[in-house]
């Protein structure tokens, strides 16, 4: 799946820049070329979260999904295998699959009625037994390489990746060391976004608090953001916010009192958010991703502890509302002005974002030139 692209990617000098504590150019955040080398060589090349367990419980469900673009079906077969597969028919190209999620028996195109089982396997072509020599053994689903962690399931395109347990490193032992047991942890529902900015901006946005005092009152009244207190980490494949509960917190927006003691935010390279917000039992976990150079799309799957009643949920979900509302607008404002043309580029403040740099070095990597 290599693309050529026009774009010629000066590494060395990007890198020294990074080195002066510098940005990547801000001309990359607008240029569709990046964007698709971004979608081959980011995106295409890791493992991504696309769904839950509970999707696929049973033989026959299979619920779609994009990675990098691509479309997959994630299916769960008649002896109980866990299958992803690229939604595209072998015959000519249609998706196969076009509902979002449900149980079949097989997977039937719409087009010609090529026929696949819930493995992949090509089982039926209408016409195939007048053509000579017609293998279908060949033209079964491309395969893609599918792992699960506890309620979450993970695709890549690449079908031998590195484990998928070398992407998300210490994070579980950092999620439970928080008081987040995943096997009790209940689905609640899914939010879909969509931001009016380049993918990187939305992720870099996230990295940091350094804006936290000025443009989030409310978590300012809940967390502690001073930089003595707040903690920012980069581990080797994603980096981390841990946040301490003021000791009487400022009119916080919600209960924050509970066995979760602290805040933790971490970002999983290249753009999976896991937020854990002070209080009862609580997860939110998803993607964003490039739906252009200048328009991002993401969703957050949220989730509560078996016994966290409803008005905890409302209230912590207005508060982290008001919280996602203020970033959008920091994000596309940050949008407008990068891709203005009006200047090369920023200047990080290495003490205060160094997660940001970090992250950027990991998109250079993935980018430059072999």
């Amino acid at each position: 799946m290599t693309i050529h692209h026009p774009t010629t990617i000066d590494a060395e000098a990007c890198a020294a820049a990074l080195d002066r504590g510098e940005t990547l150019p801000w001309s990359w955040y607008a240029d569709p070329a990046i964007t698709a080398l971004e979608q081959e060589r980011i995106f295409r090349s890791s493992w991504q979260y696309v769904g839950r367990t509970d999707q696929v419980a049973q033989p026959g469900q299979f619920f779609t999904c994009e990675v990098g673009g691509v479309p997959i079906v994630v299916t769960r077969d008649r002896s109980g295998g866990l299958n992803a597969l690229v939604n595209v028919c072998r015959h000519r190209g249609a998706q196969v699959v076009r509902e979002d999620c449900g149980t079949r028996k097989s997977l039937q195109c719409f087009y010609h009625a090529w026929t696949y089982g819930l493995d992949g396997s090509l089982r039926g072509v209408p016409r195939g037994d007048r053509e000579a020599d017609f293998d279908t053994s060949q033209l079964g689903l491309r395969r893609a390489s599918v792992d699960t962690w506890g309620p979450f399931v993970f695709v890549h395109l690449d079908p031998d990746p590195a484990p998928l347990t070398e992407t998300l490193g210490e994070l579980p032992e950092l999620l439970a060391a928080g008081g987040i047991d995943l096997e009790r942890m209940r689905f609640h529902h899914r939010v879909y976004y969509t931001i009016e900015a380049n993918w990187k901006i939305a992720v870099e946005n996230y990295l940091e608090c350094y804006h936290c005092p000025v443009a989030h009152p409310g978590l300012a009244d809940v967390l502690d953001v001073s930089p003595d207190a707040y903690e920012l980490e980069v581990r080797p494949t994603f980096a981390t916010h841990h946040g301490i509960v003021r000791d009487i917190p400022r009119e916080a927006g919600y209960p924050v009192q509970g066995p979760v003691v602290e805040g933790q935010y971490h970002l999983v390279w290249p753009s999976l958010k896991v937020n854990v917000n002070p209080g009862q039992p609580n997860l939110s976990f998803g993607p964003v991703y490039p739906a252009g150079p200048e328009r991002t799309t993401g969703y957050l799957d949220y989730f509560f502890g078996e016994e966290v009643d409803e008005a905890w949920i409302k209230a912590m979900l207005a508060f982290d509302d008001q919280v996602g509302a203020e970033d959008t607008d920091l994000v596309e404002s940050v949008q407008r002005g990068a891709s203005s043309g009006g200047v090369e580029g920023g200047r990080l403040l290495l003490g205060s974002e160094h997660t940001i740099s970090a992250f950027q070095r990991f998109v250079l990597g993935r980018l430059r030139e072999d």
